[in-house]
């Protein structure tokens, strides 16, 4: 039988990656669910091409085209409505000096509109999800690492406090090893990295770290802890330094790393642990969210005017339930 569904989509174009998310809005009594029926991630690597030359090549638009389209269809498959689907492209877009060209023949052929957001939006859209894990009177920082920026922001009870984008992530840093360089070459960005950090814990008192991004959540499953328990910073540690110890072909044959991630996982790792270590703090909550889970908040608060930012606190108002380790996916 039928069971009509409002179905929301999100496609998060990144500098390694591209996903596209597609949740169903459930709705039973007071409480609504967004649970995922569709998850696409296809290893695009924009960044490849842009940290190294400054452009994304016409070879690498053909791909990213082709892969929209077939994005597009699922969605057209989903039912998916026009006005009920985001597409957000991050780092690698937005550095591009041809982004904006891409984005027009996206939209001239594909008929998809891509927003290329900075730091600060994509924080913005992450901090919709990230609120309603926190826990009053507690004090965090938020970690996110990609493959072309780190974003860091600050939750003092419950309230984001500051927030910085560095052009510091997983691929710079691995193209920048490739090359012989090390992080001298960028001594200038990861200082000024450090003293943000340093000087922001210090201030609002961080004791607790949350991370996102694929990364630090394959390293999270690595490190083996209970179910949505806290990984520590010295097991984290102790994962990167095993990692850093085997060959590519062992990280892929061995650890069973897909071949995308083998090579990012270490340079995005020590982010993560630098982070940590600048803050002095000894563990870390990471909840399997990111960017396309706040893209699809957002257009959910777009369509339930009840839950836009400025009544989420409201007593008495329905509620959303989010997870921050979904388990529903089929």
């Amino acid at each position: 039988m039928d069971y009509p569904l409002l179905k929301l989509a999100a496609i998060d174009i990144g500098s390694n990656a591209v996903r596209c998310q597609i949740s169903a809005v459930l709705h039973y009594g007071e409480r609504y669910r967004l649970k995922r029926v569709e998850y696409v991630r296809y290893p695009l690597r924009l960044g490849e091409d842009v940290f190294a030359t400054g452009r994304i090549s016409e070879k690498k638009q053909d791909k990213f085209i082709k892969f929209l389209h077939a994005l597009k269809l699922l969605m057209e498959v989903h039912d998916v409505a026009p006005n009920h689907y985001l597409v957000c492209a991050t780092s690698a877009m937005r550095t591009a000096e041809n982004g904006q060209e891409v984005a027009a023949r996206i939209q001239q052929e594909l008929g998809m509109t891509v927003q290329v957001i900075d730091g600060q939006d994509e924080a913005a859209y992450i901090n919709r999800v990230i609120e309603h894990l926190l826990e009053d009177k507690k004090h965090y920082l938020h970690i996110d690492v990609g493959g072309g920026s780190t974003e860091f922001n600050i939750y003092h009870d419950r309230r984001k406090v500051a927030s910085q984008s560095f052009e510091v992530g997983s691929i710079r840093r691995m193209q920048q090893e490739e090359a012989g360089l090390s992080t001298e070459a960028m001594r200038e960005t990861w200082q000024r990295m450090e003293d943000w950090v340093t000087e922001n814990g210090r201030r609002y008192h961080v004791t607790r770290a949350i991370g996102t991004g694929g990364n630090i959540n394959k390293l999270y499953s690595l490190a083996q802890p209970q179910l949505d328990k806290p990984v520590t910073r010295a097991r984290i540690a102790t994962i990167l330094d095993h990692l850093t110890s085997l060959s590519m072909d062992e990280r892929v044959n061995v650890a069973m790393l897909n071949p995308d991630r083998a090579d990012v996982i270490v340079p995005a790792g020590h982010i993560y642990l630098s982070a940590m270590q600048w803050a002095n703090i000894h563990s870390m909550i990471v909840p399997d969210i990111g960017l396309k889970d706040g893209m699809l908040q957002a257009l959910f608060e777009d369509h339930f005017e009840e839950f836009r930012p400025k009544d989420n606190h409201r007593p008495g108002s329905p509620q959303l339930t989010v997870q921050s380790r979904p388990t529903d996916v089929e």
